[in-house]
């Protein structure tokens, strides 16, 4: 898995914005096909958006598993990435920065890790 990223990464909501990160969520839901569709530009594998209520601060987190020539998010022609990035750029608290969790480890079947390829 040395070819591949593999991050679990952390991004604070910015205060009064909780509402319009859930509607970005939900959003990329109702537009999965598409969503789906940028992945293949990306290289990405697995991508995974979780969130979480902490002291009163809501959080998102991504998980992901990329090819290491996958095109940025940021240079995507596709019309979903464009929404996205809006969305971000609105809720995600750049103040807080992005907290990259350390990976101990990984554990993918080789039937699976084959067909990363």
């Amino acid at each position: 898995m040395e070819d591949k990223e593999i991050q679990l990464s952390r991004f604070r909501v910015r205060e009064g914005k909780e509402e319009k990160a859930k509607e970005w969520m939900e959003y990329l839901r109702n537009h999965l096909p598409a969503a789906l569709e940028t992945l293949e530009d990306e290289n990405m594998y697995v991508e995974t958006i979780f969130s979480e209520w902490v002291d009163g601060r809501f959080f998102l987190y991504w998980y992901s598993i990329q090819g290491r020539d996958g095109k940025p998010v940021e240079q995507s022609d596709h019309e979903l990435d464009k929404v996205h990035i809006s969305y971000w750029k609105e809720c995600i608290d750049n103040e807080y920065g992005e907290a990259s969790l350390q990976r101990e480890l990984v554990l993918i079947p080789n039937k699976v890790q084959r067909s990363m390829k």
